[in-house]
């Protein structure tokens, strides 16, 4: 085999691996995204009900936070 068969060679391994880590990675990707879309869902549902059944506690928990972010805010 002459030498630049071998780099030619060494050349598309390298790149069939860096596709595959490639393919990898983005398949991972997706699979974490799709369940971080499924817990916001969910997230989302949990807050949506805990208000509709508790509006007094989730209305002082808003001005509660509300008072203390502007207050860390406004540096005093």
């Amino acid at each position: 085999m002459t030498t630049i068969n071998k780099a030619s060679n060494y050349a598309h391994e390298a790149v069939d691996k860096a596709t595959n880590a490639a393919t990898h990675a983005a398949e991972a990707f997706d699979e974490k995204a799709e369940k971080l879309k499924k817990a916001e869902k969910r997230l989302i549902k949990d807050y949506t009900t805990y208000t509709r059944d508790n509006p007094i506690t989730s209305l002082g928990i808003a001005l509660a936070a509300g008072f203390l972010l502007s207050r860390v805010l406004s540096g005093r």
